[in-house]
């Protein structure tokens, strides 16, 4: 997975590779983490809805994220940062499904997960902004929101589906 985190006026960019599995039945708990292009070995546990607990250099992490429409917070060891993150996969989806313009926009996994919920039903009217799907993919939970305001015309995921990334979730016209 790869990423840009902005805090304050600072931009990292931030690719995240599993290494290591844990038991056969959990996802892998090693990962190597590239920080503008610094790599680390980090091990990290999920430890609560939107908390993971990470070791980094042999020092232990908590780290908790909160996002929302307003704002996106990730607090590390109890102390809150503001941040923006962004896929800069979903800037090219987002040109080729024609988003921003007239027509239907294709809502689409920006990576392999599995759907957590589903926000809203077929036939809702959807604001710009707002969530549709929620997929969890390497232990953090990632909402789908709709760029455009309209209605939701097709709902191509369920609950509990395992999702390939840039597969088609839902179509809002």
């Amino acid at each position: 997975m790869r990423c840009e985190i902005t805090v304050g006026d600072v931009l990292y960019q931030i690719e995240i590779t599993p290494v290591a599995n844990g038991p056969r039945e959990k996802p892998a708990t090693i990962w190597s983490c590239r920080l503008n292009g610094r790599e680390s070995l980090v091990d990290g546990v999920r430890i609560g809805h939107n908390t993971v607990s990470l070791l980094l250099e042999g020092k232990s992490v908590e780290v908790r994220c909160e996002f929302t429409k307003e704002r996106q917070q990730v607090f590390l060891n109890g102390t809150s940062y503001e941040v923006a993150v962004r896929d800069p996969r979903s800037l090219r989806s987002r040109k080729r499904t024609g988003s921003t313009g007239d027509g239907p926009q294709k809502l689409v996994a920006s990576m392999p997960g599995k759907v957590m919920r589903i926000l809203v039903r077929e036939g809702d009217e959807i604001l710009a902004g707002q969530g549709i799907i929620v997929v969890e993919a390497m232990k953090m939970q990632n909402e789908i929101r709709s760029s455009k305001a309209g209605t939701l015309k097709k709902l191509l995921a369920r609950e509990g589906l395992n999702v390939n990334a840039g597969e088609v979730l839902a179509i809002v016209e």
